[in-house]
């Protein structure tokens, strides 16, 4: 009651009489007049001198008009805050990938549609980006593999298949493949233990029964990248992660269909915010212009 009390005041003083404030509240002047009243009543004050001709502020009414343009201001950029993040013209989205290339297709356009939206993208391994969605720290994530958990919502971004690569001073720079016994005879230079294309070369490696020759294990895939780099083995990792490396050669993989999912997910009870919302909006656009036609 007392937030209306303060309303009727406010626009009292700022209108300059009672009759102007209730014509901008859409009320009868008495019903404006009582609202003051009790407001003056209940802290035994006095906001206005009142006369026949005209209404003025007292010390009291003047200092109290400061505070309440104030907070009449803030309720005001409040609504239009949330104005603006109903219609996506304000707020921020936190992205956490596994690689920031499976989603640089989608960040022009998403920013071209919603200009005023933030984003900011931090990267970690597969088990990283699902412990973040899950404990609320981002609000979409992107994995180099299509996966199926409780509670979380996937979408198919594309499927890139398997490579190996070596530093161009390596002997095999100049090949146009490999068969995977060759590459598992190799000095293998492998992500961590969690990584999802680790998880599928080495399934498949299994399957065939091939020995591995694991020569370092590197946490990210920079890592890897810059170890194969200096020549000491073979590196593997999706074509769409490999991206441009003057420093490196791409090996096909000859004989193994290997391919890695890319995946947009987040949680299941959160598919529906506007924001995330809109991002999938985007992939789904972004998969459709890919198709070919005709």
């Amino acid at each position: 009651m007392r937030y209306v009390q303060l309303r009727a005041f406010h626009n009292v003083a700022m209108a300059g009489g009672f009759s102007k404030a209730a014509d901008v509240l859409g009320l009868t002047q008495p019903a404006v007049s009582d609202q003051v009243r009790k407001l003056e009543e209940e802290y035994d004050i006095a906001l206005f001198y009142r006369n026949k001709r005209q209404v003025s502020l007292t010390d009291t009414g003047h200092r109290l008009l400061e505070i309440t343009r104030r907070m009449f201001d803030t309720e005001n950029q409040a609504m239009e805050f949330l104005s603006e993040a109903r219609d996506l013209r304000t707020g921020s989205l936190r992205i956490i990938a596994d690689s920031a290339l499976h989603l640089l297709h989608l960040l022009p356009p998403f920013k071209q549609r919603y200009p005023g939206i933030e984003i900011s993208i931090r990267s970690g391994n597969t088990e990283t980006v699902l412990k973040a969605l899950g404990d609320y720290a981002a609000d979409v994530g992107v994995l180099g593999e299509m996966i199926e958990r409780p509670g979380f919502t996937a979408r198919t971004l594309g499927s890139e298949p398997l490579i190996a690569f070596v530093a161009r001073s390596h002997p095999w720079s100049q090949r146009s493949g490999a068969t995977l016994a060759e590459i598992c005879s190799q000095p293998l230079i492998l992500r961590e233990n969690g990584s999802k294309t680790r998880q599928k070369f080495e399934d498949e490696v299994h399957r065939r029964g091939l020995p591995l020759q694991i020569a370092i294990e590197a946490e990210g895939r920079e890592a890897v990248r810059e170890i194969v780099a200096t020549g000491l083995g073979v590196g593997v990792v999706s074509q769409a992660e490999f991206g441009h490396d003057p420093r490196l050669a791409i090996i096909p993989i000859l004989d193994a269909d290997m391919h890695m999912e890319e995946a947009l997910l987040c949680l299941s009870e959160r598919a529906q915010a506007k924001l995330i919302s809109a991002f999938f909006e985007i992939a789904a656009e972004s998969r459709t212009d890919e198709q070919p036609t005709g």
